[in-house]
């Protein structure tokens, strides 16, 4: 299977699912059994998960043929490295406020010269050592997958800025906290929002990246695609749930009572 990286390069348009509360390969599993989805992103910024959590669900990933990386705060240079040796296909920043600090985020996942990433052979990435080392050193860089949220004003302001950076592949807008910060929120179809991810949308055709979204709904899903949007990331294991146990009440409405 190619990398996420080279799929997005490609122009591929990926259908992607996220997970935060109910990290666990049932979950994952059920996804992929379903058909249609491409992969997932395990979201570490506001969901926590063991060691083992993780490593279960890259394995997992790996056996039903899902791609899948990682989002987390831009605090940790360790972490990065860590997550990746567990397996993670790339990262992706939240919360980033200037040019300055994705390229610093950018740089933890990239090797020198690229970047400033600690050599270590012994996770996944590098099978367990088994992976020849000048194969590693040369390739590594060119497979992980950096991507960087455009949920702030700083990150919008810096928008062309970003998806210049080298070590910078993908630009993933989070509409909640961007409507929040452009002052629409919870309006997502607000033209102001709008103006803001075709901003992205532009920057990244300039510079050849693609481009992600969370899409609240089917309608704001299709306009970012008009825009190009190639991570389509549609709902998360708890709304899936949720829909679920709403529509087995509905199913059994008369077994529940107001």
């Amino acid at each position: 299977m190619s990398t996420l990286r080279q799929q997005l390069a490609n122009g591929a348009r990926l259908n992607f699912f996220a997970l935060s509360r109910l990290i666990n390969p049932v979950s994952i599993e059920m996804y992929a059994l379903r058909g249609g989805f491409c992969g997932f992103w395990l979201d570490l910024e506001h969901g926590l998960a063991t060691v083992d959590q993780i490593r279960a669900a890259f394995v997992t990933a790996r056996a039903v043929g899902l791609q899948q990386f990682v989002r987390m705060a831009p605090t940790g240079y360790q972490e990065v490295g860590q997550y990746l040796e567990l397996g993670a296909g790339g990262v992706m920043a939240a919360q980033i406020h200037s040019v300055n600090q994705a390229a610093e985020f950018a740089s933890w996942a990239k090797f020198p010269p690229a970047g400033v990433r600690g050599m270590n052979m012994s996770g996944v990435d590098g099978k367990f050592t088994t992976r020849a080392s000048a194969d590693f050193y040369q390739n590594s860089n060119q497979d992980v997958f950096v991507a960087i949220q455009i949920e702030t004003v700083g990150a919008l302001e810096a928008v062309e800025e970003i998806a210049a950076l080298p070590n910078v592949d993908h630009l993933f807008v989070g509409p909640s906290d961007l409507s929040i910060a452009l002052g629409n929120y919870p309006d997502f179809h607000d033209d102001a929002l709008w103006d803001a991810v075709a901003k992205v949308s532009q920057a990244c055709e300039k510079h050849g990246k693609s481009w992600g979204a969370v899409t609240p709904d089917p309608q704001w899903a299709d306009r970012a695609v008009e825009l190009n949007c190639q991570l389509v990331s549609m709902s998360n294991e708890t709304i899936a749930l949720k829909l679920g146990v709403d529509t087995v009440k509905n199913n059994f409405k008369s077994r529940f009572k107001d």
